[in-house]
C-alpha cells in the first residue's frame, strides 16, 4: 500500500506543477485551485508512504520520478524542448532511482 501512497502522491504532485504553469502566477482560478488541491493531496499520500519507506527513499523516487514526469508532459503540453545534455542528466536520474530503490540495501528487505 505504501507504493500505491506514493504513486499517488507523485501524480498529484506532477498535475499540480503543471498546473502552476497553467495558473499564470495564479491569477487563473480553476489551474490555482488544481495547484493547491495537487500539493494538498500530494504531500498527504507522501506522509502516509513514510510510514513505511524510509524518507530518503520515497523523496528520491518521488522526486526523480516527478523530474521525468514534467519533464515529459512538459513537452507533450507546452512544446519544451530538452537539449542533449539535459536528457542525459534526467536519464541519470532514473538510473539512480532504480538503483536506489532496487539494488541499494538501504531500502528495506521488505519493501522490495
Amino acid at each position: 500500500m505504501h507504493y500505491i501512497y506514493l504513486t499517488i502522491a507523485i501524480i498529484a504532485e506532477v498535475t499540480g506543477t503543471l498546473a502552476l504553469q497553467a495558473s499564470a502566477s495564479f491569477t487563473k482560478l480553476v489551474p490555482s485551485v488544481i495547484v493547491i488541491t495537487g500539493y494538498v493531496i500530494a504531500f498527504y499520500c507522501l506522509s502516509l508512504a513514510l510510514r513505511q519507506i524510509p524518507v530518503g527513499i520515497a523523496y528520491a523516487v518521488w522526486a526523480g520520478a516527478g523530474i521525468v514526469l514534467v519533464a515529459l508532459f512538459g513537452l507533450l503540453m507546452f512544446g519544451q524542448r530538452l537539449d542533449t545534455p539535459a536528457m542525459i542528466g534526467i536519464g541519470f536520474v532514473v538510473v539512480g532511482v532504480f538503483l536506489l530503490t532496487f539494488v541499494s540495501g538501504s531500502v528495506p528487505e521488505k519493501l522490495h
